[in-house]
């Protein structure tokens, strides 16, 4: 894949390659890849810490960074050319049919004498290269070309560097039917003076490294025109500009272009072709943003000569690609910007043009970083904060200065604050939230804590909070201890903020002091006071076991024992010695109390055993009593009733417990054969669960308990018998079939455990997981009958006795031998003769009977036919089928119908008898009227019967209407007899037909009816207008209706006077006329109907309008001759327009009225309801 080298200077070998990658090109590679031969994907491999950069589809780059493979497409197989930025490498690394193309730092080995020895040749001009490298208008312009870089199109791994020549460089990457992306010919098919050109140069580059290069390093690659122009010298470079970048670029490219010894190395067609590459114009800047421009340039011009002709043919063999380079520096956040253009084609780079500055606009600062807490006291805040750019700050405080310190603020409470900035341009956003915390003084000492409860290792104390210390201000305590005589002062032994603690870990009887002292954020308290507490003293342990001394008498004798060896901490105050009279210690009697160690037993029997115990006292308590093992327990006895193979014990403690609680039983067992005891229990409870023995048997039970002193005696025997137990479990159950439909099950008597068995259970079922009990007696056979044929069964057995049930055996597979069918269970109707009726005639309902069944069981042999009885008739064989239709039968008549089964092995029984009636004939259709009608409507009628029928009438009707196409479409279905066809058209032909059916069928469909609907009358006239002229005449006035679908409309108006009837007056075309001879005094009425002329028919009338009544003029008194009449003639006026005004404005007025009216609600409402 064709990658463009990095834009920036790579300061040190870790920096990130970068490298950018069009999406479009990929897509335009893939028309010339269909014709290639051979399509590879190539990984380019991404090391740690770098990354590798790939311009999108939509024009964003993504950057992946290492480590990461990239998938990228071959044409043919070869590795693509990769751009690398100088001081990298690229590396191709082949495993298991997979290449992987590694950028690599390049390792000091790579630059003998200051050279980098992958500055190649130049490449081939763009015509040849393969199909995958894209044109260069379709990659983003290229950076500026630095010393030391790869060159070019030219790089190659290094596994190439020691074989390869300049005409052989790219011959592994060109397809025999591989093509440029513009449709451009391989290389083998250039024009004549481009392959001129192209060999000239390689020629030369091949004379100067086969050693003419004077001084020149054989492994070394000469200099180049690739590498004279492409690659400008060497300079201090700091990202993408140096000091002085722009000068020492210009004047060493321009160096580079010009300079005696390379120009004298190009023919004149190479030197033509850089003089015109070297006339790039100055490039143009517009739309300057704040972080943006749009730069542009014209091609290079062809240079006249002195004559003013233009010099001969230099048109560069190529299209031209262009290096931008930018220059940058600012100072106080405005960054002054220079461009400069370089034109290229082939090899050859020209001069880059002259330079262009501009400014780019200011913009509002970016938001500022939080404010940070710089210092503070318990009211003030020294906030400090860092500015982007050069922008004005503000804070609480409006001004410049980047720290202000806040003042009367509360102690050890929370503030939060954000910061924004501003300058010219306008405000930033805020900063984040910082929440920041005023200090607090320095708590006062605490009191001193006070002891709440000792311990032999530990002490429990408490204290108080300082009451000079606000409630806000969290608090924390040091505990601080110091043992009596160790020697280590104070030590911390707690440290938080509770009120109370409790030391463990203390000596016994042993003196330590405590003080306590507060601290906050702001410091440490002075300690309390020194208090001192004790531990208490521990129990001491027992006194050494008790001696005689001297000789035993008959009635006395004298013992002496040792003190303890651990007092517990405190001084033993007197020993306690306690008599018991034999062996049991049943009983203990006090003897003596005192200092003393050592006493005199006084008044004993002679000749009887006494044992004695001694136990001391001090301030920390009684030592512990000495133990001795416990006396002798009863015998265990049985509890409930004893089982064949398990017994229940139980049993109470000992009477003696010897001094200490008992902590186990043991209970041992022996059999009746061996008198051997095993120990079958031991736990402390009091009872226990004996199993594993054997039923009808005698076993002997002993126990003894024991404390820490040890096991006691045995007790004395306990007899126990076991009860019987079940059988065991019989062995597998034989069977024998002896027809179909029957099976003898045979078993055998298991062990009885001691009890005879009383009977044996047999259980049967079609799976072995649901079996049931078929026999219960004493038997050892027993015959199943009613089984089903070819069927399998399982079946097992078990034993009872009086001692319970025995195991089941194991279960036996049985299965029947095959029979014939079984018998059909149900026979059903079928309504539409079935899913395949057969050929013609057709399935009739009248005379034919469509039948279905249930197939029957088999009995393990495939059905082979079924027989259709139908009584008197000759029965009917189906074949192995569920449906038959029967034809040829009557109408409505009762048929008796059975079916019977047959297999292989016979015929099976017939069904039980069903009873089916084949359907009445369909009926006919009725005559269809039309009832009537009118220009939209047709009321259409049909039979005899009620209009509405219920649905449940068993015969119904279907109306179809004819359409345009003469298909007919269904109107009605139903049992009723009329129908109103709506929505039609005036003056239609409609057609219709109808059917009818019932349960036996549908029935034919009449013949075909036609009913046309009449012309429509005209629509009704609004109510026309009435002004009065003078006195015997008047004007009526109305709408003019349009013609309809071609006839012309007249119309005639009828006027009444007084009560008398209407007469025409006018009967015409036009909409007003003009009424005289009116009597005064008298009222008039008017209206007007619409008249349709029918060109072939008579004349229809549509509906009067409403009548509009012209009353009486009144005249009024005539009180002044000039006066009464100007107000006659003002008032016939005034009434005259009140008689124009229109619907409009009538309407309009009544909206007025009511708007009035809601506003005079409203306000009543608002001031006498609301205030």
């Amino acid at each position: 894949m064709f990658v463009q080298k990095a834009i920036g200077v790579i300061e040190s070998q870790r920096r990130p390659v970068q490298s950018f990658l069009s999406t479009a090109q990929i897509l335009s590679w893939l028309e010339p890849l269909s014709r290639s031969r051979q399509l590879c994907v190539i990984l380019v491999q991404v090391n740690p810490g770098e990354a590798f950069t790939i311009r999108r589809e939509d024009g964003q780059f993504q950057c992946i960074t290492g480590p990461a493979q990239v998938p990228m497409m071959s044409p043919n197989g070869s590795v693509p050319p990769i751009y690398v930025p100088p001081g990298y490498v690229s590396q191709i690394i082949e495993e298991n049919g997979v290449r992987r193309v590694l950028v690599l730092p390049q390792q000091p080995e790579f630059h003998p004498g200051g050279h980098s020895p992958l500055h190649h040749p130049p490449p081939p001009p763009h015509a040849h290269l393969p199909a995958f490298i894209p044109h260069p208008a379709m990659m983003p312009p290229p950076p500026h070309l630095y010393t030391g870089m790869a060159g070019g199109v030219g790089d190659m791994s290094s596994q190439y560097i020691s074989q390869y020549h300049p005409c052989c460089l790219f011959v592994p990457l060109v397809s025999a039917d591989s093509h440029s992306q513009h449709g451009r010919p391989p290389f083998v098919h250039r024009d004549d003076r481009t392959s001129k050109t192209y060999e000239r140069l390689q020629k030369k580059l091949k004379d100067r490294q086969g050693g003419g290069g004077g001084g020149q390093v054989k492994d070394s690659p000469p200099p180049s025109p690739q590498k004279t122009c492409s690659s400008p010298p060497t300079v201090d470079i700091h990202n993408g500009v140096g000091g002085n970048a722009l000068e020492a670029e210009q004047g060493q490219l321009s160096h580079a272009a010009a300079g005696p010894d390379r120009q004298t190395e190009l023919d004149k067609e190479a030197q033509a072709l850089l003089a015109l590459l070297s006339t790039i114009s100055t490039p143009v800047v517009s739309d300057i943003q704040a972080r943006g421009v749009v730069a542009s340039w014209g091609a290079p011009t062809r240079p006249e000569s002195e004559n003013g002709s233009v010099e001969d043919d230099c048109t560069p063999p190529e299209p031209l690609s262009y290096e931008v380079s930018i220059s940058f520096s600012g100072k106080d956040g405005k960054y002054k910007s220079m461009y400069w253009v370089q034109a290229m084609c082939n090899c050859l780079q020209g001069s880059p043009s002259e330079a262009v500055s501009f400014t780019t606009l200011s913009c509002e600062p970016d938001p500022p970083n939080a404010p940070r807490k710089a210092s503070g006291t318990k009211n003030t805040l020294v906030l400090q904060w860092k500015g982007k750019g050069t922008g004005i700050f503000e804070q609480c405080y409006y001004g410049p200065q980047k720290q202000y310190r806040v003042t009367k603020l509360s102690p050890a409470s929370r503030y939060s604050f954000r910061l924004a900035a501003k300058n010219d341009m306008g405000v930033s956003e805020f900063s984040e939230v910082v929440d920041l915390f005023t200090s607090c003084s320095v708590p006062l000492p605490p009191f001193p804590p006070e002891l709440e409860m000792a311990g032999v290792t530990w002490l429990c104390m408490k204290w108080q909070r300082p009451t000079s210390s606000p409630k806000e201000d969290d608090i924390y305590y040091v505990l601080e201890m110091e043992e009596e005589g160790s020697g280590y002062g104070f030590q911390p032994s707690y440290d938080g903020e509770e009120l109370s603690c409790t030391v463990r870990n203390l000596h016994r009887s042993t003196k330590y002091k405590f003080r306590v002292a507060a601290y906050n954020s702001e410091g440490k308290s002075n300690p309390s006071q020194v208090v001192e507490f004790i531990t208490n003293p521990d129990r001491p342990s027992s006194p050494c076991r008790p001696v005689i001394r001297g000789r035993v008498l008959p009635n006395s004798f004298k013992m002496a024992w040792e003190p303890p060896k651990d007092n517990g901490g405190a001084e033993v105050t007197k020993y306690v010695v306690e008599l018991s009279e034999g062996l049991s210690g049943l009983s203990w009697e006090l003897v003596y109390s005192g200092p003393a160690m050592e006493h005199v037993c006084e008044g004993l029997k002679p000749g009887c055993s006494y044992q004695t115990r001694v136990y001391c006292m001090s301030e920390g308590g009684q030592s512990p009593t000495p133990a001795v093992p416990p006396g002798p327990c009863q015998p265990p006895r049985l509890v409930g009733k004893p089982k064949a193979r398990e017994v229940q014990l139980r049993w109470g403690p000992p009477q003696v417990d010897g001094g200490s609680p008992v902590s186990c039983y043991s209970v041992e067992v022996s059999g009746p054969q061996s008198e051997e005891s095993r120990e079958v229990y031991q736990g402390p409870e009091l009872d226990c669960s004996v199993g594993g023995l054997m039923p009808g048997k005698t076993y002997s039970f002993r126990l003894k308990a024991a404390n820490k002193a040890g096991f006691g005696p045995l007790s004395e025997r306990c007899e126990v018998s076991t009860g019987p137990g079940a059988p065991e479990q019989c062995k597998a159950a034989s069977t024998t079939c002896k027809s179909p439909s029957c099976v003898v099950v045979s078993w055998e008597a298991p062990p009885c455990n001691g009890a005879p068995v009383t009977e044996f259970r047999l259980e049967w079922g079609a799976a072995e997981g649901s079996m049931q009990v078929c026999y219960t007696g004493p038997g050892l056979s027993h015959e199943m009958k009613g089984l089903l044929p070819a069927t399998n069964y399982f079946c097992r057995v078990q034993a009872v006795n009086v001692a319970g049930v025995g195991p089941f055996s194991e279960a036996v597979l049985c299965q029947t031998p095959c029979s014939v069918p079984a018998a059909v269970s149900n026979i059903y109707e079928e309504e539409d003769g079935g899913s395949r009726p057969p050929p013609p005639p057709l399935y009739s309902p009248s005379t034919c009977l469509g039948v279905s069944w249930d197939p029957p069981c088999d009995h393990g042999s495939e059905i082979t036919s079924y027989l259709i009885d139908l009584g008197e008739r000759q029965p009917i064989v189906a074949g192995p089928v569920t449906k038959h239709i029967i034809q040829h039968l009557q109408p409505d008549t009762s048929y008796r119908i059975r079916i019977q089964a047959l297999n292989s092995l016979g015929a099976g029984p017939f069904s039980h008898t069903f009873k089916l009636k084949t359907k009445p004939l369909p009926p006919q259709p009725p005559r269809l009227e039309c009832t009537a009608f009118s220009h939209q409507t047709l009321r259409l009628k049909w039979g005899d019967g009620p209009a509405k029928a219920a649905t449940s009438d068993a015969l119904q009707y279907q109306l179809q209407m004819g359409d345009k196409s003469g298909r007919f479409i269904s109107l009605y279905k139903g049992p009723c007899h009329t129908h109103k066809v709506q929505r039609l058209n005036e003056s239609t032909s409609y057609t219709f037909r109808i059917q009818a059916f019932n349960e036996a069928g549908e029935g034919p469909f009449s013949n075909v009816y036609t009913f046309t609907t009449p012309r429509s009358p005209p629509a009704p006239v609004k109510v026309p207008k009435v002004e009065r002229l003078d006195d015997n005449s008047c004007e009526v006035t109305w709408e003019a209706l349009p013609p309809m679908k071609g006839d012309p409309i007249i119309y005639t108006l009828q006027c009444m006077m007084g009560n008398s009837e209407f007469k025409q007056a006018y009967k015409g075309s036009a909409t007003s006329y003009h009424v005289q001879s009116l009597q005064p005094n008298s009222d008039y009425r008017f209206r007007v109907c619409a008249i349709r002329q029918c060109h072939d028919a008579p004349e229809l009338s549509g509906p009067y309008s409403p009548t509009v009544t012209l009353s009486p003029q009144r005249s009024d008194v005539v009180l002044g001759g000039s006066a009464a009449g100007s107000g006659s003639r003002a008032g016939a006026e005034s009434s005259r327009s009140r008689r124009s005004m229109t619907d409009e404005q009538c309407a309009f007025l009544l909206l007025m009225v009511f708007a009035v009216i809601a506003i005079l609600i409203a306000f009543v409402i608002q001031y006498f309801v609301i205030k």
